[in-house]
């Protein structure tokens, strides 16, 4: 049985048809891309997984769980963790309190025990702190714990934002446009970053992305939707020369 498995995926806002009859797998450990022109339905897609939105129709499958009305809370319950298209820092806090606050979905402990700080509560509390500046370092980014994002270039904001996502301890990670922005070299710092990501936690990544050099290095597998549908799944090298993908990117032969 596949990872992810949409099938029939379709949504409509209102008197819009905005996705139709999507489907979609994606094996455990996998490395895939999402892409199409602008306004195909790619974030509508990641919306709908993560819980956002609901479906018009269709099934929305994720390690044999389904997903379908699940509140975006319960689904990073299942360890499925995203980032966005426009980063969504909380510009208040700190680099370190981002990550820890990330981690609260599953407190481990109660009312009770926050009021009057139990040992559990302060147990909890230790873990999720010392889970934070792990993944601090690991992204070198420990120096900047203390920063609030606001003051932080955008490249690094980008690697926060992943770095938060990963503190969910996610078996699925969702990759909304990551690139985007980016300079060159933070760009290539990037592919090196989730190249790292997938092989240190065995994750399955799964990335909307405008950058083909980015989707080209780094998935194995590709799914291409245009006007709501999907049009072409294949390898890199298969969506490369598909007809239908290069008439969907204006015929420039850009990707």
């Amino acid at each position: 049985m596949p990872f992810v498995e949409i099938r029939g995926l379709s949504h409509r806002f209102g008197g819009i048809q905005a996705l139709s009859g999507i489907n979609i797998t994606l094996e455990k450990g996998d490395v895939a891309a999402l892409i199409g022109p602008n306004g195909a339905g790619k974030t509508t897609v990641f919306n709908l997984v993560s819980g956002f939105y609901v479906p018009t129709e269709g099934d929305i499958m994720v390690g044999g769980v389904r997903l379908n009305n699940k509140k975006p809370h319960e689904i990073a319950a299942l360890k499925i963790g995203r980032t966005f298209q426009n980063i969504r820092l909380w510009p208040e806090m700190t680099v370190l309190d981002n990550i820890c606050i990330a981690q609260h979905y599953h407190l481990g402990y109660g009312p009770v025990d926050a009021l009057f700080k139990t040992a559990r509560f302060r147990a909890r509390e230790r873990e999720i702190r010392e889970n934070a500046e792990k993944l601090l370092e690991h992204f070198h980014l420990a120096d900047m714990a203390r920063e609030y994002p606001r003051n932080l270039p955008y490249g690094i904001q980008r690697r926060v934002e992943i770095a938060r996502a990963l503190s969910l301890g996610p078996e699925l990670l969702m990759l909304d446009e990551p690139a985007a922005g980016l300079s060159t070299p933070d760009t290539l710092r990037l592919v090196d970053y989730i190249n790292w990501i997938h092989d240190e936690f065995g994750l399955t990544v799964w990335m909307i992305e405008h950058q083909m050099e980015v989707v080209m290095n780094l998935c194995r597998t590709i799914s291409v939707i245009d006007f709501g549908r999907e049009i072409a799944k294949g390898t890199p090298g298969e969506i490369q020369s598909n007809p239908e993908v290069i008439r969907a990117y204006l015929g420039d032969g850009s990707i």
